[in-house]
């Protein structure tokens, strides 16, 4: 059932249960940065968005988000309109000015049509009106993320990030690891949708639609394992392969 968020306090005793039990998210969970000054809403959000595997970071005032949102790298930002020391679309505007094109959902008290046109006009790719309600707030995020996976160049993976483009997998402690053409093209199609097991004729069809079989996908698992660790893929037994975890 979905909770509508018209102020903290009436958010469901089971959604804070929820969000108490969620635990601490893992190390390649999607990063995200919260610009909230309502430190009551911005509590409950983090604990919310946390127990949805969430890595969350909160500022409450505009000045410390672009801050943050210039010096970190994040996968989503959720920003207020209403901030001290910097206003929500300034931020935004600063952010984009700067060549940061992380994604951004506006989530704002100032919910009329010409409110969503400025926000959107400013960068932000999608508009959220408070009160909200929980549910679909994470349905967006998840769009977000979706949309943002299928066209970055960099995207995290068990141990670090890969930089497409490069085809380099740079882990936590500073190495670098090259990949082939194939390597890379495989683990960038299980690092889009990390949460999905692919089939190995899924994999097969978006980067090896030469083969003869589907043996090559375990082929190039095996040397993927082989330069990163055998935690970079997982198998998923009788059902294919899905990004690991650490």
């Amino acid at each position: 059932m979905s909770t509508p968020v018209r102020h903290p306090e009436q958010v469901s005793g089971a959604a804070r249960t929820a969000a108490a039990d969620g635990g601490r998210p893992a190390p390649d969970s999607p990063r995200i940065l919260l610009v909230e000054d309502d430190r009551t809403l911005a509590g409950m959000l983090e604990e919310i968005l946390g127990s949805a595997g969430y890595a969350v970071e909160v500022a409450y005032d505009g000045q410390l988000g672009l801050h943050l949102g210039l010096s970190h790298r994040y996968d989503v930002m959720v920003l207020d309109r209403g901030l001290p020391a910097l206003e929500g679309l300034d931020l935004l505007g600063r952010l984009r000015s700067r060549g940061v094109l992380t994604p951004v959902l506006v989530l704002s008290a100032l919910g009329l049509a010409r409110d969503r046109v400025d926000g959107l006009d400013a960068g932000a790719e999608d508009y959220l009106s408070k009160p909200f309600d929980i549910d679909e707030l994470l349905a967006r995020l998840r769009a977000l993320l979706r949309r943002h996976h299928d066209r970055a160049d960099d995207l995290p993976v068990p141990g670090g990030r890969l930089v497409v483009s490069t085809r380099t997998v740079t882990t936590d402690d500073g190495a670098g690891t090259f990949l082939s053409e194939r390597e890379c093209a495989l683990l960038a199609v299980l690092a889009r949708r990390p949460a999905r097991v692919f089939t190995r004729s899924e994999l097969v069809a978006a980067v090896f639609p030469d083969a003869d079989d589907d043996g090559v996908v375990d082929t190039y698992v095996h040397y993927l394992r082989r330069k990163l660790s055998r935690n970079a893929i997982r198998t998923v037994r009788g059902l294919g392969y899905q990004l690991g975890s650490d």
